[in-house]
């Protein structure tokens, strides 16, 4: 029996989500959650077959919930779901490890086809075309990165120091340190000052 967690503020979409689950996998058990801090108390429950995620939560907006559910339950699969269906925003939670993105504004019938397909380990997303020359860089650099890592960026961005991301993470300053190393050169980027606008200009 699959379970799956349907994530979004939204109670009225959060139904029409769990409709569209009902129709695609019949006999699933179904976790609602409106935050970020309920997703991850849902899968720290037990194995689950598929996460919904909005990008836009109470408690997380942008790409920092993806890359923080990737880096800390990397064999669940997450479909994105999202108003913000703009090309660049589909590449990039794709690149950041997503395994389908379904846009809002899908009718309820593509929902179910998007949902069966990656419940049977296909990805989906719309047809967004290749992205451009310096696009398609940046994105090259980001999927260079880690989980870890990106989790580490992502602290940058918020502006925590490495003690503190240190801390979320679970491991000792000196290997956020090491880790900083890395990221900066991956990014092509010298200082956190650049990884900070980096960061931000991919929505993380």
């Amino acid at each position: 029996m699959d379970r799956i967690v349907v994530a979004d503020d939204h109670p009225l979409f959060r139904a029409a989500l769990r409709s569209a689950v009902e129709k695609a996998a019949p006999g699933a058990v179904i976790a609602e959650c409106a935050s970020l801090a309920e997703v991850q108390a849902a899968l720290a429950e037990g194995a689950t077959d598929l996460l919904l995620l909005d990008l836009k939560l109470s408690d997380s907006e942008g790409m920092a919930g993806l890359t923080r559910i990737r880096a800390e339950y990397p064999a669940v699969p997450v479909a994105v779901v999202s108003a913000s269906e703009e090309p660049p925003t589909v590449r990039r939670a794709l690149t950041l490890g997503a395994a389908g993105f379904i846009p809002k504004s899908a009718a309820l019938p593509i929902m179910v086809e998007a949902i069966a397909a990656i419940l049977s380990g296909d990805s989906w997303a719309p047809d967004v075309g290749a992205p451009g020359p310096e696009e398609g860089d940046l994105e090259a650099r980001i999927a260079s990165l880690t989980p870890s890592q990106l989790r580490i960026l992502e602290g940058l961005r918020a502006g925590r120091l490495n003690k503190q991301i240190a801390f979320d993470l679970g491991v000792t300053e000196a290997t956020i340190k090491a880790h900083l190393t890395s990221v900066f050169r991956k990014l092509g980027v010298h200082n956190r000052t650049q990884a900070v606008i980096l960061a931000q200009s991919i929505d993380l």
